[in-house]
């Protein structure tokens, strides 16, 4: 089969009944609810397939977070430089979608940028970094720090202007990530507890959409992994603590996840070669240049 003929989009799936100017996905009633579950479930199939034609090709196969996708891109890219016979092929897809991955063979490795769940312990992972969450905000909005409190109430719809957070006098448009996503779990976990997100957030399957989105809307927040921000964003300080390298490392920012390679065992061959190399001072040095927080120890 074509390499092109595996590249299947996943076209986005609205429901034009929020309240906010923008498409979003509503989820009020419990039909709603199994609707959103078919598109979880028929998302998985269509990444599994895409990965299934992966594997047809010699090589190894990553699948999983969008988070962790664009560092894998660039460590595949290095490591195939350095080893021109190898083959690496990734494909993103979701955290859950990565792991659903391994548990069926369509992947060697899969990325997760949440922990694994109790159901999920026994598989096999490898910490190759760790990343903070940042929120991130337009550039013109003035707003320039919040508490986590002041967060959980904007993304769960109970602060809905931004003059309640001394912004101006505008709605505020909230932008998540979808259902399996790893980031939306860690910030889930993070910063909403046991709040959920509102239902008239729009939703988004890639933190480099949410990132254009934030980009075009003075109004809009959104979460995504600090190693994706760049100049057209707007990191908000968290209770005066601002999501920088320094920050993270001696622990005042608190908004930190770890980045995982995921197998169903300990890894061998060709695939170890590469992990190693990942977890090597090269590898690591890649990552941190990146914005992420490199490691030395793997975990297991």
């Amino acid at each position: 089969m074509d390499r092109r003929d595996c590249r299947l989009r996943i076209k986005e799936h609205r429901i034009e009944n929020s309240p906010s100017p923008h498409p979003s996905i509503q989820l009020g009633g419990w039909k709603d609810k199994v609707y959103f579950g078919y598109l979880i479930f028929g998302f998985v199939l269509f990444i599994l397939f895409a990965i299934g034609c992966q594997r047809t090709k010699a090589g190894i196969t990553l699948a999983g977070s969008n988070s962790i996708t664009p560092f894998a891109e660039l460590l595949a890219e290095e490591y195939m430089r350095l080893n021109p016979k190898s083959s690496i092929h990734v494909q993103d897809g979701g955290s859950t979608a990565g792991i659903v991955a391994i548990r069926n063979n369509a992947a060697h490795i899969g990325m997760s940028s949440r922990s694994l769940s109790a159901a999920e312990k026994d598989l096999y992972t490898i910490t190759i970094a760790k990343d903070a969450i940042a929120i991130i905000i337009n550039p013109k909005n003035p707003v320039d720090d919040l508490s986590i409190s002041q967060i959980r109430q904007i993304f769960s719809g109970k602060i809905r202007n931004w003059k309640e957070v001394g912004g101006d006098n505008n709605p505020i448009f909230v932008i998540t990530r979808e259902e399996g996503s790893g980031t939306r779990d860690s910030f889930q976990k993070m910063v909403m507890g046991k709040e959920e997100i509102t239902l008239g957030a729009l939703v988004q399957d890639a933190s480099g959409t949410i990132r254009q989105l934030v980009a075009d809307d003075p109004n809009a927040i959104g979460y995504i992994s600090l190693g994706l921000v760049n100049e057209k964003v707007k990191t908000l300080k968290i209770s005066g603590i601002e999501a920088s390298l320094k920050n993270i490392e001696n622990g005042d920012y608190q908004l930190v996840r770890p980045f995982l390679f995921v197998f169903k065992s300990e890894p061998a061959g060709e695939i170890k070669s590469f992990v190693e190399f990942v977890l090597s001072e090269k590898g690591q040095e890649l990552l941190a240049k990146e914005g992420l927080i490199p490691v030395i120890s793997k975990s297991h």
